[in-house]
């Protein structure tokens, strides 16, 4: 927080009278898991000039030697928080710090957005769990204070809490405390050592923030020492909106091919500016690295490769129980491949849908979807043709049980007459010339959630197609279980410039484009 310093150095002495002793272990706590490992910094990022683990706790430290030019922050890079509930305990000697959520990034590590603040106390300094806003509208709810800000950026105070002083002799200067933030919807609130300190609902909608980063600050100003542990994280669901997980697989084909990461990132875009109802975490790289990514989502989006690469390697236990509680997925491309036996009856199970080894077939090809359906799914797309390489003859449950067709189209014969191979061909596939193929389709699931597949998706370019983007976005939509737009989902078409952005290798000095601007030239 950002204010004039405040001479608390007197106090200090009691810093170092206090045995630090071991770090309290956490309770068991239904819903909540460890974000920080108590040995290590891992997952998390700051100046490793300030930030170090002591005795099982995250410390950040300042010196007359080594100061800061300006607060600096250690960023928890495993995913970003939206509706949660976050605990761990701090300990502050001299000074000011406090917890960043829901929050933006700057370079050097510096951070903007809503803060728990805390400061080594004394009588004259009551910041101690109040909401702060770093970088932005300042104070917004002192200690005590029940608070709504309203759309004129400023706090009104509707009701209180309690004695400020009397709240603040709850925390224990110079020695360890707890602090809880939970964060539901607009509605935030920040306790210290059991008793609510501050309470905010923020209405403003022009500078209110729903989702965003974590991270810890040290203060810039005096030499200070911080330390938290024990810190632990619960995702609670969204009540107003649905939470889409996008995971990405990691980097595959080379330039414009399975470009996942750019291709999650473009979808999550367009969900959070165009559905209202919707709130899209993307996560890089492969399987979430946050323990709690999935743990309030209603729909999954996969898009990665297949088989041994596929993300959903290890986790299928996982991602089974989510399915039991109806959990959406969509899966996308390559991500459809996993092997025959227990690892594909499963993908099946959950989106009525496989591509199998030494049944299906990988070619690139012109698909032309002459006909669409009736379903929410093909709301707003028409009729349209687009190469890809489309998996066809995918392994579908017995007289395609439970699943409904959305994309059919013929394949050419010539995409038939591969020899046989993993992919390249088999007599199944040879003996079906001129008959229809399904490349797009959706279960409804008995355990009332509902899956998608999707065999396109190898080129970046296709993503600038209209229809082709449309109908990813309408049923992902639909596995979320909300109500696709008469239209659609609208989404504004990518410009060449988005279109290259974060992907996974360099443009190729040849590389002419010609593919992105015939489909842009549409």
């Amino acid at each position: 927080m950002n204010r004039i310093s405040i001479a608390l150095g007197s106090l200090a002495l009691g810093w170092l009278l206090l045995s630090p002793g071991p770090a309290i272990a956490a309770e068991t706590e239904e819903g909540f898991k460890p974000i920080f490992d108590g040995k290590t910094l891992d997952g998390w990022d700051g100046n490793p000039k300030f930030w170090r683990v002591e005795d099982g706790a995250i410390t950040g430290e300042t010196t007359a030697a080594t100061p800061t030019e300006h607060n600096t922050f250690l960023i928890w890079r495993q995913g970003k928080v939206d509706d949660f509930e976050l605990r761990l305990e701090y300990r502050i000697r001299n000074h000011n710090s406090g917890i960043q959520y829901r929050s933006e990034e700057s370079p050097d590590w510096v951070v903007g957005g809503y803060q728990g603040d805390m400061v080594f106390d004394a009588p004259d300094a009551p910041y101690s769990g109040i909401l702060y806003e770093e970088r932005g509208r300042g104070i917004l709810a002192t200690r005590g204070q029940k608070v709504v800000v309203g759309d004129d950026h400023k706090p009104k105070v509707v009701g209180s809490l309690g004695d400020p002083n009397e709240l603040a002799s709850a925390i224990k200067s110079g020695d360890w405390n707890s602090y809880t933030i939970i964060a539901r919807g607009y509605h935030l609130i920040h306790q210290i050592n059991g008793k609510t300190m501050s309470e905010t609902t923020d209405e403003d909608k022009a500078k209110r923030c729903r989702s965003g980063i974590v991270a810890l600050q040290l203060h810039a100003g005096p030499a200070m020492k911080v330390q938290f542990r024990n810190v632990r994280l619960k995702r609670l669901p969204m009540e107003d909106k649905k939470k889409i997980v996008i995971i990405a697989g990691p980097k595959s084909h080379g330039y414009a091919a399975h470009e996942h990461n750019a291709g999650c990132l473009l979808l999550g875009k367009w969900l959070n500016e165009n559905v209202p109802g919707v709130q899209a975490a993307v996560y890089l790289n492969g399987w979430p690295k946050d323990p709690t990514a999935l743990d309030n989502a209603d729909a999954i989006v996969l898009f990665a490769d297949g088989y041994g690469a596929n993300p959903l390697n290890g986790h299928l236990d996982e991602v089974d129980k989510l399915m039991k509680r109806g959990v959406g997925l969509s899966v996308l491309h390559y991500a459809t491949g996993l092997p025959k036996g227990d690892e594909g009856n499963r993908l099946l199970d959950w989106i009525g849908g496989l591509f199998e080894q030494n049944w299906s077939v990988n070619p690139t090809w012109n698909a032309e979807f002459k006909a669409l359906p009736d379903h929410p799914i093909t709301r707003g797309v028409k009729p349209f043709a687009i190469e890809d390489e489309w998996y066809y003859n995918m392994r579908f449950p017995e007289n395609m049980a439970g699943v409904t067709p959305i994309l059919v189209a013929i394949p050419p014969d010539a995409t038939r007459q591969g020899p046989d191979g993993e992919y390249s061909g088999n007599a199944h596939v040879r003996s079906r010339l001129g008959q229809p193929e399904y490349l797009g389709w959706v279960r409804a699931r008995p355990d009332g959630g509902r899956g998608f597949g999707f065999t396109g998706g190898h080129w970046q370019a296709n993503w600038a197609d209209d229809n082709f983007r449309k109908v990813v976005l309408n049923a992902i939509v639909w596995t979320a279980k909300l109500d696709v737009p008469p239209d659609g989902v609208p989404s504004k078409r990518p410009t060449l410039e988005e279109l290259e952005a974060n992907q996974d290798y360099p443009k190729p000095k040849d590389y002419d484009n010609q593919r992105e601007k015939a489909i842009l030239a549409k």
